[in-house]
């Protein structure tokens, strides 16, 4: 589902998932508290899926509990301390990622980081990944209300001095797609993070592309278009 929104001038982007492949610490968090407990580890397969959830998704892949449920705030607590303590051991920018964001930096693009990671986890991991050139960066605590509720990517939008329609928003969960939309973004689904190439078919999302290369591809695309189109008009 393509719109007839104008041409990018910023790429704004989640984080687990879609510019950095953060499950293997996550992994080894929940394990970590399980190990504590006497408990045999997760399977990585298990956890990995759940990623972009965070620590909701993690405690009900590892513990089968809910926010709901008793004890699950505690779990959520010490798996948070876990995480902080190394959270930038395996994690890595997904194949793809520097590349990408160097040839929108030629496009003379701007780009940014808009997550639902707590600012005391985005913030050390955004430095130690390579990200450190974002344009701006918006955790999920930053506004008043996280993703799928589109105040991040307009504060986002904001601090890039940009217009909304003037962004997309790249992401590989549902909440993702939500944002974007709400916030008059063009949306874009990634198959090469945790949701894989089926599920996001239904989310409404504008594309769904397979790798970074070829979400590059299609920018530069839309900003030639729009570069003959000026011209011609």
């Amino acid at each position: 589902m393509t719109t007839s929104l104008p041409a990018p001038r910023a790429i704004l982007f989640d984080l687990d998932g879609t510019l950095a492949d953060t499950a293997p610490d996550l992994a080894a968090a929940i394990n970590l508290l399980r190990a504590a407990r006497g408990l045999e580890a997760t399977p990585y397969p298990v956890l990995r899926p759940t990623a972009s959830a965070g620590a909701r998704g993690m405690i009900g892949a590892s513990f089968g509990l809910s926010p709901d449920d008793a004890g699950f705030g505690e779990l959520r607590d010490a798996f948070l301390d876990n995480y902080e303590a190394a959270l930038a051991v395996h994690s890595s920018l997904f194949d793809g990622v520097p590349g990408m964001l160097d040839g929108l930096v030629e496009l003379g693009l701007g780009w940014g980081v808009v997550t639902n990671k707590a600012a005391r986890f985005t913030d050390p991991l955004i430095s130690q990944i390579g990200l450190a050139a974002a344009g701006c960066v918006i955790s999920g605590d930053t506004m008043a209300h996280a993703k799928p509720h589109p105040a991040p990517l307009l504060e986002a939008a904001r601090r890039l001095g940009l217009a909304p329609e003037h962004c997309w928003y790249v992401g590989d969960d549902l909440r993702d797609i939500q944002a974007g939309r709400a916030a008059g973004m063009r949306t874009i689904a990634c198959a090469w993070g945790y949701c894989g190439p089926v599920e996001p078919l239904g989310w409404g999302a504008d594309y769904l592309l397979e790798s970074p290369q070829a979400l590059l591809e299609v920018v530069r695309g839309v900003v030639r278009e729009a570069g003959r189109a000026s011209l011609a008009a």
